[in-house]
């Protein structure tokens, strides 16, 4: 080969990286499920543009809802990237949204619950895991119609389709057992054992070879094969909160990047025949929601305890940079041509500085900590806390102690079997822990009495 046609062949292969690492057209979206917004961010400049206001913030949406939607939460998109579909777990919908424009085109109710909702890959239909029920509800997305239901195990937590066969997956959060389904006579083919019963995310390889899905009761996460005989292939223990999984391809080899909420970190895997971890790296507070971008450079990792989205560079697996969201971001998609034409920032709303998250740790002598998270609502704050490692079982009570020696339990809290927890409660927090110092202080106390197991350090 000469020189000219090897420089050729080389430029061809670089290029299309290139261009998809810089596509103003791109966008990146969060579900903020306190603000019931739709963070849109794009990826080629790093900022974000704007919200999509699906409902009131919280506690205004708490009264009777004759309008809007509650506890935005789930996202998937049409393969042509023009629609996003967000699911709202509290007021049991969907809502088609269009990328070009960031306007509301349609919705469709659902049953109770549900999470998270993808469309297959020709287009022609969405698929919703109804996990407060025991079903996919596929859904027409032109006529706006659920057009059948497909049976599963209670719980349904997510779906995903292979690129490559007709299967569909679908793990549970109440029934340690996924599902695999014929896309073509939606009937089940098989249930495979999940290590445990609560599963809210999974991924598909571009490949079609593997399947990846995350275990948060018990800090794991598995890998099975995409197809037949769909046989789980690696257990791996990646620690407690374990959220979402995002799978990279890229120059050095195909990786899975797990989200730890936890331990605030995301573990890195090889997707070998036998996964091994290659890196582990420190994000803000609670990393949750995840997705690579197309050419694998990038992946997106939105935190939910810091309203932000961290930039992971997958050439070094180090965070170079981070943008702004709405409040408690849930779902994270990476969404490739969403917009074809002009800036596409029209209908978007600015994000309301004044209700910045206030981030706080609690740690102990030894392994246990929490992380809590207070966003502003106006006259309260909702507060959420997310602890590992104490006593399995057992309740205890997240305390404010005000000035003066009084204190406030502001939520109960009974551990699991792993000795986690997460809860949420409403109260005026943050401006008791920011007056001067002293003031207010943040404890995980015994409900039986006793000394704090955690305390308040920043």
């Amino acid at each position: 080969m000469s020189l000219s046609r090897l420089t050729a062949v080389l430029l061809a292969s670089i290029m299309p990286l290139s261009a998809a690492a810089q596509n103003a057209g791109d966008r990146v979206y969060t579900a903020d499920q306190s603000s019931n917004t739709v963070s849109v961010i794009d990826p080629s400049t790093r900022k974000l543009l704007g919200l999509i206001r699906l409902g009131d913030s919280v506690p205004a949406a708490l009264g009777p809802l004759y309008k809007g939607e509650l506890l935005v939460h789930g996202l998937g998109f049409s393969p042509d990237g023009r629609t996003l579909a967000a699911v709202s777990i509290g007021s049991n919908s969907v809502t088609f949204i269009d990328t070009a424009t960031n306007t509301v085109r349609g919705k469709v109710r659902l049953g109770r619950s549900p999470h998270e909702a993808f469309f297959t890959p020709n287009g022609r239909e969405l698929w919703v895991a109804v996990r407060g029920e025991n079903y996919i509800s596929v859904v027409d997305p032109v006529r706006l119609t659920e057009t059948r239901r497909i049976p599963v195990p209670d719980g349904p937590g997510m779906v995903l389709f292979n690129p490559r066969a007709p299967y569909a997956y679908v793990p549970s959060s109440f029934t340690p057992e996924l599902s695999v389904i014929d896309t073509r006579t939606y009937r089940v083919i098989a249930r495979v054992p999940q290590a445990s019963p609560f599963s809210p995310n999974l991924a598909v390889s571009p490949q079609g070879d593997q399947v990846w899905f995350t275990l948060k009761d018990s800090g794991k996460v598995q890998v099975m094969q995409g197809l037949p005989p769909f046989k789980v292939t690696a257990t791996l223990g990646s620690g407690p909160v374990t959220n979402h999984v995002a799978l990279a391809d890229t120059s050095a080899g195909n990786f899975a990047y797990v989200t730890v909420g936890g331990l605030n970190v995301v573990r890195v895997y090889t997707r070998d025949a036998s996964p091994r971890l290659v890196a582990t790296i420190p994000t803000g507070a609670l990393p949750h929601g995840a997705w690579a971008a197309p050419d694998g450079r990038r992946v997106y990792i939105g935190l939910e305890a810091a309203d932000q989205v961290q930039i992971i560079d997958t050439a070094n697996n180090t965070v170079i940079g981070q943008v702004p969201t709405g409040q408690l971001p849930q779902a994270l998609v990476y969404v490739p041509g969403a917009v074809r034409s002009g800036e596409g920032t029209a209908n978007l709303t600015s994000l309301d500085s004044t209700r910045r998250t206030l981030t706080v740790t609690l740690t102990s002598r030894g392994t246990a900590r929490a992380t809590v998270s207070i966003n502003p609502l106006g006259l309260v704050d909702l507060v959420q806390i997310v602890a590992t490692g104490l006593s399995p079982d057992t309740a205890y009570v997240l305390r404010l102690s005000l000035p003066g020696g009084q204190t406030e339990d502001l939520a109960a809290l009974t551990t699991t079997a792993q000795g986690g927890v997460t809860a949420q409660t409403i109260g005026p927090v943050k401006q008791i822990l920011n007056a001067p110092q002293g003031a207010g202080q943040l404890s995980v106390v015994p409900k039986a009495g006793g000394a704090p197991v955690l305390v308040q350090t920043k």
